[in-house]
């Protein structure tokens, strides 16, 4: 049994691994807004680290000061292409895609009256609160509890 879920192990690890050298796209026009998104926000967090290395690196040569981070982002680029058209997670992000299409937006006017409610809310709870705290700390002053 132990042998059925190693080889089971070796083929996943074999499979990610020819994923991540595939140049090819997985069902090209299925999902391309979430798929161009999340590329995006991947090659975003590559891009703000190689920038945050290069602005920090302490070398003399500037090979490796702009050689490092200019890897960091061809790297990062390529990993969050590969991500973005492997099987397993391409199917993932065509699914939210056509999720989203079935989500029922609020209209404009819906939208202004339910952030009105919620900014009320909060408004009031607020105030309730600072009341809540005046009254006590008058009531305990009162009783001569100390406040430090």
């Amino acid at each position: 049994m132990e042998g059925v879920q190693t080889e089971r192990k070796k083929t996943r690890m074999n499979g990610f691994w020819r994923d991540l050298f595939h140049v090819g796209l997985y069902k090209r026009s299925q999902g391309k807004i979430t798929r161009q998104a999340t590329f995006a926000a991947i090659f975003a967090v590559f891009a703000l680290a190689a920038w945050r290395i290069s602005s920090t690196m302490q070398v003399e040569s500037q090979v490796a000061r702009f050689g490092i981070p200019t890897a960091i982002v061809v790297v990062g680029g390529w990993l969050a292409y590969r991500l973005v058209n492997m099987p397993m997670f391409a199917d993932f992000l065509i699914a939210v895609e056509a999720e989203m299409g079935k989500v029922t937006w609020p209209t404009r006017k819906e939208l202004f009256r339910g952030s009105v409610v919620v900014i009320v809310t909060i408004v009031s709870l607020g105030f309730i609160l600072v009341m809540y705290d005046f009254i006590w700390s008058a009531l305990l002053r009162f009783l001569g509890v100390g406040f430090g």
